[in-house]
């Protein structure tokens, strides 16, 4: 129950990004629900690799290397969803910070 009600957050976070961010676009709140799944997916398959593999620039960089990895990500699930677009990477790191905030609050205040 507890993921079904994490991927409805994750929508719904996904679904308030356009009202923030002029950049990007969600059609309507079935293409948040599938995008937020993709997004899952990707956050938990292949994000992983690619911190691992792009280690020595995120130590170089502090850290800060970790945004264009989730600004990459993010991205790619725009092209790949019909429904939901970025205008481009910096609206997708952007996104994904915004995203990952409103998120995170809406977990902090519906999950206990």
């Amino acid at each position: 129950m507890r993921l079904l009600i994490t991927w409805l957050i994750n929508a719904a976070a996904l679904f308030a990004l356009p009202y923030l961010m002029q950049s990007i676009r969600v059609e309507s709140f079935g293409t948040a629900l599938v995008a937020a799944l993709v997004l899952g997916l990707v956050n938990t398959l292949i994000r992983p690799i690619l911190v691992l593999l792009t280690l020595p620039v995120t130590v170089l960089t502090l850290g800060l290397f970790i945004f264009v990895i989730n600004g990459l990500l993010f991205w790619a699930v725009a092209n790949f969803i019909s429904g939901f677009q970025v205008a481009g990477f910096w609206s997708a790191v952007g996104g994904a910070i915004l995203y990952s905030l409103i998120s995170w609050a809406l977990s902090s205040l519906l999950l206990k």
